[in-house]
């Protein structure tokens, strides 16, 4: 099957000993999720609402966390209206932190961040060289269930964009994931 090396050569089965264990904070996040993923506009009001899912799994000797985001879910897609894209991130223990790059081939964007765990939520802020500033955050995070804000940085502060529900379809650390 076509892609299965690649597979196999960048999925981990487990987090590198390098990475201390206060700072595996996507950990929690390994496995599969579906979504529903609502957009707001500027007045706050909901402007369109998607299933969704989105994968995560440890990646490059589990040095790093790599997810893929599916809207609608791939079953489910019969337009062009759709997105699918995947962040990798990786622990940089020079900043204490999590350096992480979105990439949606769709829309052409590439957005950078800094994630930090700030009480039970894990933060990310867009580097100072994005044109946007923008803040996600990972919330409520259960075994079964978590919410993820994308807010932006406007003329009145920061202002909710887009909203995901999330609930665990797939338990972390499946035995249909290869071992590293």
């Amino acid at each position: 099957m076509p892609g299965t090396n690649l597979a196999n050569a960048l999925v981990s089965h487990s987090f590198h000993p390098d990475i201390p264990k206060d700072q595996r904070i996507f950990e929690p996040l390994i496995g599969s999720w579906s979504l529903v993923v609502r957009w707001f506009d500027e007045a706050g009001n909901l402007t369109r609402k998607e299933a969704g899912e989105w994968h995560f799994a440890p990646v490059l000797e589990g040095r790093g966390v790599q997810d893929v985001w599916i809207v609608p879910p791939r079953g489910k897609r019969g337009s062009d209206d759709y997105e699918y894209g995947t962040s990798i991130r990786f622990y940089d223990a020079t900043i204490g932190g999590w350096r992480s790059t979105w990439i949606g081939p769709i829309r052409g964007a590439v957005v950078t961040f800094i994630a930090r765990k700030t009480g039970d939520r894990i933060v990310l802020e867009t580097t100072p060289d994005m044109p946007i500033a923008r803040r996600w955050v990972f919330c409520d995070i259960t075994e079964s269930d978590f919410r993820w804000i994308n807010e932006e940085q406007g003329d009145r502060g920061w202002r909710v964009v887009q909203t995901f529900e999330a609930r665990r379809v797939q338990q972390a650390w499946g035995s249909d994931q290869p071992k590293r």
